[in-house]
């Protein structure tokens, strides 16, 4: 029997019921923590907590993160600016310095932006005010509805409902599903105003593999960007990243409405994902996809 790869979900904010706190991840912790091989072992051993902080401010886990025994980090970076200490952002470079996977994601305007000190990672995330989209024709409000949220925010539809992504040729291996009639994920939740990622300038082994569209201006926009291994400059191989441009993808209210959201919440939502029961399956089968993909395992 394999030894279990071992997954960190963490968030950028302390504990808080009325937030988006670790514990509405619970579908996606439950949904990692049952995957099982062929012989009925569990393949992944889930941890999922909150941001916490030291005498010094630092988190004690991302802090020390590269003297770990993690496989691979899954980030859901919610604040708007100190979510990460330089320590953090430290322990997460060296962890990744080991050849170990992470996923990052975050959401509209400058939430998450504490990851802009990760190196290349935070690079492929655009926010307003910080590392702003290169393509200043995108620098405005794509959701005319929440009117107090500003750019970047594609709006994909309501919370509840689904989108049909866009893969990019090649298809990247963590968007196939055998079990779908084209091969491939075609569903992912939708969210009203979902951030800006992009590739890193004269990086080779980043690209964008998959893209969604805009329910209001009918622009496309960048939903999924990967970077495979490679060398930096003092010759460590790098672990695999995956950026999502929200974290709506993974979260229980956008996987089942029924599961209830924070107060600060007013967009109407909707029932596709409810009435659609594959939009479910590609979504769970792209987590699994992603977590093999980052830890180098067979897809």
């Amino acid at each position: 029997m394999k030894k279990p790869i071992r997954i960190l979900l963490q968030t950028t904010i302390p504990t808080t019921e009325d937030d988006w706190s670790i514990g509405r991840f619970s579908m996606l912790r439950e949904y990692l923590a049952s995957v099982q091989d062929e012989g009925g072992n569990h393949i992944f051993e889930v941890t999922a907590r909150d941001r916490t902080s030291d005498a010094e401010g630092n988190d004690p886990v991302l802090s020390n993160l590269g003297e770990s025994d993690f496989d691979q980090l899954w980030l859901f970076a919610l604040d708007v600016g100190d979510g990460l200490t330089e320590k953090d952002q430290a322990g997460i470079r060296a962890f990744r310095q080991q050849g170990k996977g992470i996923l990052t994601t975050r959401d509209h305007q400058d939430m998450g932006c504490s990851m802009c000190g990760l190196g290349d990672i935070g690079d492929m995330h655009y926010f307003h005010t910080k590392n702003p989209d290169p393509d200043e024709t995108r620098w405005d409000r794509d959701d005319p509805y929440t009117s107090y949220i500003s750019w970047p925010n594609y709006h994909s539809g309501a919370n509840g409902d689904y989108q049909k992504i866009i893969p990019i040729d090649p298809i990247h291996p963590t968007l196939k599903n055998p079990n779908s009639p084209t091969g491939t994920i075609k569903f992912f939740p939708t969210h009203p105003h979902e951030g800006g990622i992009g590739v890193p300038p004269g990086n080779p082994q980043a690209q964008v593999i998959a893209m969604g569209k805009s329910l209001v201006t009918g622009r496309d926009f960048n939903l999924i960007v990967a970077i495979d291994h490679y060398k930096d400059e003092q010759d460590n191989l790098l672990g695999r990243t995956v950026a999502h441009a929200s974290f709506h993808h993974f979260v229980d209210y956008n996987w089942d409405i029924d599961k209830g959201f924070p107060s600060f919440v007013d967009e109407p939502a909707g029932n596709g994902m409810k009435n659609e029961p594959r939009a479910l399956e590609d979504i769970q089968t792209y987590v699994r996809n992603v977590a093999l993909w980052l830890a180098d395992a067979t897809i």
